[in-house]
């Protein structure tokens, strides 16, 4: 692994710095995930969501009576941002009043939403109710994006629930792409069709092999591209025309401080919790759900939250298979936690693939 003595320096800090935030566990963000039905059927979906109820939406009564017995006695709600997900969470017609419940309670709340169902009405609804933030899934072009996410309305619909958001001054947001080989000659050209778009915060990611696109090869980018990946990321964030960052898939070796905001950490079940639609309680929805760490219904969320969650925060276990030897654990620990399978064996690494030539 290539790194300069600057880089290796503050990456050392950093790791000192995660240290602490482990043995404080401080609750900033919990994910909601509130229901698993879905308008779209994406072939990268690692829910594998449909429009029918494979599993009833949580009660937002169970929900709130975690938040106000167990969560709100324990934090300043002010500094907890809820983030509901799904699935589709605009599929809940009382979505709004979700929103408005949390808003009442001083938590800053936002969504993830694959746009289909946002119009004006709505928009307008979700903003009378508190919106803090949203997130907008555009994944390339019109062929690109409908190919991805299976509606031929998909893009158009997302495109123009993006618009809305841009001009809105209130909310926070950003607009997520998720990166296939399709999509990959095109990048600059999209780059520029954002920026048009006055599009200002953009999210960047490759497509885990996990879910519908576990076995789904047309969707992996080659080694090759995504070391070219990140050298647009780089590029493009130091043009500063579009704030661009790549998401959380992993440490990056060399471009690391270069294509985030800030050094990799996996913050599940350090900062970050998940109360999943049969009420477990994870790190993140994004991580398969044997490493729940309890219930909601048989345990008490801050309870579990206080005293459990070893497997997220002691992560010498990690050190096994292709990281045993990696010079990169003391940084990354073994990847994301959504990085492992069901037997905690890691499925996929992005250091891996781009540090031969590192």
């Amino acid at each position: 692994m290539k790194l300069g003595f600057r880089k290796r320096l503050a990456l050392n800090l950093f790791a000192k710095y995660g240290q602490i935030e482990v043995k404080e566990h401080k609750l900033r963000q919990l994910f909601w995930e509130s229901t698993l039905r879905c308008c779209l059927n994406c072939k990268h979906c690692g829910s594998d969501c449909t429009a029918t109820e494979t599993h009833p939406d949580m009660p937002l009564e169970d929900f709130l009576k975690v938040v106000d017995e167990q969560i709100t006695p324990n934090v300043d709600p002010h500094h907890v941002m809820v983030i509901i997900s799904g699935g589709e969470p605009l599929m809940r017609k009382d979505l709004e009043k979700c929103g408005l419940e949390l808003y009442k309670r001083g938590y800053p709340w936002g969504l993830v939403t694959n746009g289909m169902l946002l119009d004006r009405n709505r928009f307008d609804r979700l903003l009378r109710s508190g919106l803090h933030s949203i997130s907008v899934s555009l994944d390339g072009f019109e062929a690109e994006h409908n190919a991805l996410r299976g509606h031929p309305e998909s893009f158009d619909r997302a495109l123009n629930a993006i618009r809305m958001i841009v001009r809105e001054p209130s909310v926070k947001y950003d607009v997520i792409t998720c990166i296939t080989p399709a999509l990959f000659p095109k990048l600059q050209e999209f780059k520029e069709f954002l920026i048009a778009e006055k599009v200002t915060h953009w999210r960047i990611g490759t497509i885990f092999p996990a879910g519908r696109a576990a076995n789904d090869v047309t969707l992996q980018l080659t080694d090759a591209q995504k070391r070219a990946l990140f050298e647009f990321i780089r590029d493009t964030r130091k043009e500063g025309r579009i704030n661009v960052t790549f998401s959380c898939e992993g440490f990056l070796g060399e471009f690391e401080g270069e294509v985030r905001d800030h050094f990799y950490w996996c913050i599940a079940g350090v900062n970050v919790a998940s109360i999943r639609i049969d009420g477990s309680i994870s790190g993140c929805t994004s991580i398969r759900h044997n490493f729940s760490q309890g219930n909601i219904y048989q345990d008490g969320f801050w309870d579990v939250w206080e005293n459990r969650f070893e497997l997220f925060r002691d992560r010498s276990w990690a050190k096994t298979g292709p990281c045993e030897h990696c010079e990169a654990f003391k940084y990354c620990l073994g990847g994301g936690m959504h990085q492992r399978g069901d037997d905690k064996e890691l499925v996929d690494c992005l250091y891996l693939h781009i540090r031969g030539n590192g």
